[in-house]
């Protein structure tokens, strides 16, 4: 197999992450998480105290750091300068304000930018990768060699964002109060006017409601493998 480029994008709790981690994994690509990248940067403006809302001293802020992201599928990682910042960036604080963050379209072109560059890091050393987020069939890979768009029903996406929850802090969520955060986030993903969640219209459908991780899996790596090799 050549070394594919897998562009993947779809609204939070569809289980791209997992789904997307199973398949490099399984096949022996890299892995970049690009929302791990945008909740970094807002890791870094709440702890510069820097208002979320402050568009100009966000942007300012998210061009100066310093971001490395792991693209070791069976342990992505993302440090800002020298601080791990792998588990903070999924807490609370950083959720509620992402949104914010990612719509500044400074900082949208700054991490565009950077997540082109691990693309084309992977091809120099032979390798594929997959690429995850919520612009990258439409604007950040828009000639992969795959496009996928991983979705499922809200309801469904908010039971596993809960469980997800209650297993990294050890505490029960509210699963409709985790469905109307993720309905609010879609609202603003979709509705943003830099780089928006949009379906692609080439991008093939993945619905993971009623498919257990590993048919899903499964499901992407066919895909994959049935690319044309190129040479």
């Amino acid at each position: 197999m050549h070394a594919p480029v897998i562009a993947v994008d779809g609204p939070a709790g569809s289980g791209k992450s997992s789904v997307c981690r199973g398949v490099a994994s399984a096949l022996g690509l890299r892995y970049l998480d690009t929302g791990a990248m945008y909740r970094a940067v807002t890791w870094a403006v709440l702890d510069a105290n820097v208002d979320p809302q402050d568009g100009p001293a966000v942007a300012e802020l998210a061009t100066s750091v310093v971001l490395t992201s792991g693209t070791d599928p069976a342990a992505p990682t993302i440090h800002v300068g020298d601080v791990d910042v792998t588990l903070a960036v999924r807490g609370e604080a950083v959720t509620a304000a992402v949104s914010a963050v990612s719509a500044v379209a400074d900082v949208r072109e700054h991490l565009v930018a950077l997540q082109r560059e691990a693309v084309q890091a992977a091809h120099r050393d032979g390798l594929g990768i997959v690429v995850e987020g919520r612009d990258i069939t439409t604007v950040v890979l828009p000639d992969a060699d795959l496009k996928l768009y991983v979705t499922a029903h809200p309801a469904v996406r908010a039971a596993r964002r809960a469980a997800q929850d209650a297993e990294r802090e050890g505490e029960q969520v509210d699963v409709e109060t985790i469905e109307a955060q993720l309905r609010t986030r879609d609202a603003k993903d979709s509705s943003r006017e830099a780089s928006p969640l949009a379906q692609a219209p080439d991008a093939v459908v993945v619905d993971t409601s009623d498919a257990t991780l590993d048919e899903s899996i499964a499901q992407v790596a066919d895909l994959v493998m049935a690319l044309p090799d190129p040479s």
